[in-house]
């Protein structure tokens, strides 16, 4: 392969990457669009849009391993070709937790703890998701810190939300008679919600990866590799 050939063909996967991130990220945001409406169009469209995102993803992991076998990138390109490859996988498990947000509203018809503010969480982790991509455009190592250091904050995020949904579940819920089938839907509802908290939180924690990798990418840098 020629050498302007071979370097469109890094700079073509780099677009693709992009691509493919910006239709994870409005999958993401359409599913917490959707829990929040309690709209059941909108979560049917994210759970059956996920066999796109995955036939997106096998493309361009074929593209990553063609480029490795074929050309035996060094180096930078290398570095580009490997951190592609696992931002690709990390970009592919935020689609099927977005999937998960639109299951969670097929089941959800009302907010049983409404103090507990997951779109606060939603919103935080979607932009964590969209900067760290961004920083990959742009090879941008200050951003891929600041991704990072954000995840604190996300985390803290998530465990006050499960802390006030077991507090308020102690001090209200379990009050009084209830029948089996009523405690058997509010332990529904419990698992539910702090589900798609830990799903957010995970959301979180690929932002970090692809930042993660995009630091190892531009600088050689693995320190925020675990």
């Amino acid at each position: 392969m020629p050498r302007e050939s071979y370097q469109q063909s890094l700079a073509d996967l780099r677009e693709d990457v992009l691509f493919m991130s910006e239709v994870v990220s409005e999958r993401l945001r359409t599913g917490l669009d959707a829990l929040e409406a309690k709209d059941e169009a909108l979560a049917h469209e994210v759970i059956e849009g996920d066999e796109e995102i995955n036939e997106m993803y096998l493309d361009l992991e074929g593209e990553c391993i063609d480029l490795l076998a074929l050309q035996q990138p060094v180096a930078g390109d290398l570095r580009l070709v490997a951190a592609s490859f696992k931002i690709l996988t990390d970009l592919e498990r935020v689609a099927d937790l977005a999937t998960n947000l639109g299951a969670y509203t097929l089941d959800a018809h009302y907010d049983r703890f409404p103090d507990v503010d997951v779109q606060a969480i939603g919103q935080a982790v979607a932009e964590m998701l969209e900067d760290a991509m961004d920083a990959y455009a742009r090879d941008d190592v200050e951003a891929c810190f600041a991704v990072a250091e954000r995840d604190d904050e996300v985390d803290a995020m998530c465990e006050r939300a499960t802390d006030a949904v077991v507090r308020e579940l102690i001090e209200t819920e379990l009050e009084g008679d209830q029948s089996d089938a009523d405690i058997e839907r509010l332990m529904q509802d419990v698992s539910r919600l702090l589900l798609t908290v830990r799903d957010l939180e995970r959301v979180g924690d690929h932002a970090v990866n692809v930042a993660a990798r995009t630091l190892y990418m531009v600088e050689n840098d693995p320190s925020l590799l675990e």
